[in-house]
């Protein structure tokens, strides 16, 4: 399964755990890093160490980065059977990235790229062995380079990070957070644009954005009406040219249909 959503919630906050499981989202990601203050990191970890021992459902984890005094401990509790990926924040090395994969061999690993020197080492994060997909840290990422905006402002940085994606062959890179809780609207225009540049999901900080998400990344009733017509008209045409909607359809169009049916199926 291609994740869409990927709902944060406090590691310090194991009663949260169960309603963030079962909030629709397609992942959950217990964090340990910007969600917990530096004197509570080590009993979040130890509370996290519990609810995993007897976890019926598997997470991921954003552990601290690895220049800090948290990292060590926060790896080791990856190893864990209900540990499902490892979200390392501020990438920048493919050693740290090798020393997550070495103690928690077969996680997923979701470099964070939320700095300059991470973005320009992009590609070969995303090549690193164990790399699932790269998540955009947009708001870190505007304060390291102090850009003022998230939209045309973080354009080039954004498709940037779908072209080495691609041509690592790793799944679409996973938008950054929507700070507004209450503007779903605004959740929603986020989400559609980083669609329409080649993201496959987003991350979420509150369980009421998740629906708006998982919308956003699904095909639209017209889309899947639009790509049943393309295939049964590609099929009754058997190789010879067709149109639908007025619209010649060739091979790309055709994997485009295809494409929007395995999504519906997610």
């Amino acid at each position: 399964m291609l994740f869409r959503s990927y709902l944060f919630v406090p590691g310090d906050r194991p009663d949260r755990f169960a309603k963030a499981i079962a909030s629709g989202a397609d992942a959950v990601i217990v964090d340990l890093e910007d969600a917990v203050a530096p004197d509570a990191k080590d009993g979040a970890r130890a509370r996290l160490a519990d609810w995993l021992r007897t976890a019926t459902a598997q997470v991921i984890v954003r552990i601290n980065g690895a220049d800090t005094e948290w990292f060590a401990g926060d790896l080791a509790l990856c190893a864990a059977p209900a540990v499902a990926g490892v979200m390392l924040p501020k990438a920048e090395r493919v050693d740290d990235l090798a020393r997550v994969a070495q103690v928690a061999p077969g996680r997923a690993l979701l470099p964070l790229i939320e700095t300059a020197t991470g973005f320009d080492r992009a590609r070969e994060i995303a090549r690193a062995s164990g790399v699932a997909r790269l998540v955009f840290g947009s708001i870190d990422f505007q304060h390291d380079l102090a850009i003022r905006g998230d939209g045309d402002e973080l354009l080039y940085f954004r498709s940037q990070l779908v072209l080495v994606s691609r041509l690592a062959g790793i799944d679409a890179p996973v938008d950054g957070v929507c700070t507004a809780l209450d503007d779903a609207p605004r959740l929603e225009e986020e989400s559609l644009r980083a669609r329409r540049l080649g993201f496959g999901a987003k991350l979420c900080i509150h369980p009421k954005q998740v629906d708006v998400v998982n919308r956003a990344f699904s095909p639209s009733a017209e889309e899947l009406a639009w790509a049943r017509r393309v295939l049964q008209a590609a099929d009754e045409a058997r190789g010879a040219a067709v149109a639908v909607d007025g619209k010649m359809v060739d091979r790309p169009v055709i994997l485009r249909a295809e494409l929007i049916l395995r999504e519906a199926r997610r």
